[in-house]
């Protein structure tokens, strides 16, 4: 049966619960606010997959980031519920007419939205590993010493908002509509708890569609520039088209190849993380040799 569920996890989780929130908001005519409830479903039924088959064992266990990683999670995500509760607002100030197809079916808009935004914030994600600024807000993310569900909440706010604002803004310009906007910030969160799982999940060919957990853990490996690869949210066609795609099906990671190479330090409280990135960053370790088995990029 487990051999079973890892092939299914992803698909399951992904589409199942994408799925039932645009059945439930778009069909049942619910409140967006039931996506809430929804919400806490899926990271319990996330943590209790990571029990059940998991990647690393160990990733189960607190490092010292528990509490801190619960605050990024309820801060960031109530930033969402903010943002979605000015885009009545913002499409009230438009200039322009509305160009968003409200006349197609919802789930037609929420792909739409999903395609979009997931460029947007791919691009700002590469950025913030080019842009030494960038990268000072983005490093929250990265410090994280194991990879579970619940990384995929953890960032800076700040980062978080400019993430938000290069994904979903273009399309609040664009007329998006409230119900659209609350399903993509859930299929946002569901694809971070997904692609940050510590479930041993086999995604086989489908890791040229979707960047999910098996491409995306390369990306937190803490070899300096070796791991500006796979920076995909949604779909690892971008990382194509930028030439940094990477997967490596022989190698499994560990504790020993995640975090920031040259910051093992990096705070992992919350207070101080938020200060952190306006700190002087002062480190005298130098970034660790990149294994052999990872210095070749291999197209997944």
């Amino acid at each position: 049966m487990h051999p079973l569920l890892r092939i299914l996890y992803a698909p399951l989780f992904c589409f199942g619960l994408i799925g039932l929130a645009t059945w439930l908001v778009g069909y049942r005519q619910l409140s967006p606010l039931w996506l809430l409830p929804l919400l806490l479903a899926a990271i319990l039924v996330s943590q209790l997959a990571e029990r059940l088959l998991p990647y690393q064992r160990s990733w189960n266990e607190p490092h010292g980031d528990g509490p801190g990683d619960l605050l990024h999670a309820l801060v960031n995500e109530s930033l969402n519920l903010v943002s979605l509760a000015a885009v009545p607002l913002l499409a009230g100030w438009l200039p322009s007419p509305v160009l968003w197809p409200t006349h197609w079916p919802l789930w037609l808009q929420l792909a739409l939205a999903i395609a979009c935004a997931d460029l947007g914030i791919t691009l700002m994600h590469w950025l913030s590993h080019r842009n030494a600024l960038l990268w000072r807000l983005h490093a929250v993310h990265h410090s994280a010493p194991r990879l579970y569900g619940f990384n995929g909440l953890m960032k800076h706010p700040l980062h978080q908002l400019l993430e938000a604002g290069a994904g979903v803004l273009p399309l609040i310009l664009l007329g998006l509509p409230l119900d659209v906007a609350a399903l993509l910030a859930f299929a946002i969160a569901v694809q971070l708890l997904l692609q940050h799982s510590n479930v041993d999940m086999r995604i086989g060919p489908l890791r040229h569609l979707f960047a999910w957990a098996p491409l995306h853990r390369f990306h937190h490996i803490r070899y300096g520039r070796a791991g500006d690869v796979n920076f995909a949210l949604f779909f690892s066609v971008w990382d194509r088209l930028l030439g940094t795609a990477f997967h490596r099906a022989d190698y499994r990671l560990s504790d020993a190849d995640l975090g920031i190479g040259d910051r093992p330090d990096y705070p992992r409280g919350y207070l101080a993380q938020l200060v952190e990135p306006f700190r002087r960053p002062v480190s005298s370790t130098p970034v660790p040799e990149t294994p052999e088995a990872l210095r070749s990029i291999q197209q997944p």
